[in-house]
């Protein structure tokens, strides 16, 4: 699943029949087009994060490691291209020190938090 797939949950169906919608366009969006500075890279795993949702999280950061440039990411962190692709892809399973290590190549650390109910 990717984050683009993940954004429309409404179906056709749903659209037809609401009141005053007699047709409804729907275009490609992608994700990476909306990551232009460290503050949305920070925005968008922050939304992806409130999900709850480890798939979601791992298919948002996949879609900011392409729109950053997966081979660079690859180099910078001693792994070669196809093993970042693989492990951040929707079978993927990558390790926390891989998570850990993307995250401070685009300028994050993590924080935690305590849940609240």
């Amino acid at each position: 699943m990717t984050a683009q797939r993940k954004c429309c949950t409404m179906t056709a169906q749903e659209m037809i029949g609401k009141e005053g919608m007699e047709k409804t366009t729907v275009s490609d969006w992608n994700l990476s087009d909306e990551i232009n500075t460290g503050q949305d890279v920070l925005g968008i795993l922050e939304a992806a994060l409130e999900e709850d949702d480890p798939d979601f999280l791992l298919s948002v950061l996949g879609d900011i490691a392409r729109s950053k440039g997966m081979a660079q990411l690859a180099r910078d962190m001693n792994l070669n291209r196809e093993s970042l692709y693989k492990a951040l892809s929707e079978f993927g399973n990558p390790s926390f020190r891989t998570v850990f290590n993307l995250f401070g190549l685009l300028g994050l650390r993590v924080r935690l938090e305590r849940k609240t109910a």
